[in-house]
């Protein structure tokens, strides 16, 4: 379920020195921003104007700390952008294609060339800008460095810091047993059922001891 808000409810959740920026980008572009429930498939998305509805509508995740929700906020103006710059031909336009890639590095230049944010996400997303993933979670550095930011609560530990064969619980209160890493993702196995997940290297979860 996700709640419209008019655009200053949104300072809050936002780096203070983006403010102005963020405010121009929302003038420019017909946007309508909602704060979405955390999702676990994904930080935000974005809608097209249809024939009802004549703004574009975009979501992100209301747990976000300030840097991942402005970079989550961009990622989806981006997408805005690029349905309004291609609109003629959007049906050949693909969602993360160079048309994209190319709003998106737009969008962020200001922002990595302003020195908006800490050094640290400001370096991470400078690179990122230049062949941006399609999802901020694909790519690990700059997931990384958005991470550090997060309020964490003691004894969390990222995935991929856990040995093969360690037990462990998710914030869901389920428990699963670290396997080997396939590709991107690890393969655990849920004690409960015995089925089989791939777990993001950067979720956070609670190793189990004895």
């Amino acid at each position: 379920m996700s709640r419209s808000f008019p655009h200053a409810a949104l300072w809050p959740l936002l780096p203070g020195s983006t403010h102005a920026y963020v405010t121009e980008l929302l003038a420019a572009h017909p946007v309508d921003v909602r704060l979405s429930r955390p999702r676990r498939t994904k930080l935000g998305d974005h809608r097209a104007p249809t024939a009802l509805r004549r703004r574009h509508r975009v979501s992100v995740n209301d747990d976000l700390n300030p840097y991942a929700f402005l970079t989550t906020l961009l990622h989806e103006i981006a997408h805005a952008a690029t349905w309004e710059r291609h609109r003629p031909r959007i049906r050949r336009v693909r969602p993360h294609g160079p048309e994209w890639k190319a709003e998106f590095e737009r969008i962020l230049t200001p922002v990595v060339a302003g020195r908006m944010l800490p050094d640290d996400v400001n370096a991470a997303l400078g690179r990122a800008m230049r062949n941006p993933a399609a999802a901020t979670c694909s790519d690990r550095d700059l997931m990384l460095a958005l991470a550090r930011y997060d309020a964490v609560e003691s004894g969390l530990v990222f995935v991929e810091s856990l040995p093969a064969g360690t037990i462990f619980r998710t914030d869901g209160g389920r428990t699963f047993r670290m396997g080997p890493k396939l590709r991107s993702r690890y393969r655990c196995i849920e004690h409960a059922t015995g089925r089989e997940y791939r777990l993001h290297p950067l979720c956070r979860v609670v190793p189990v001891t004895g």
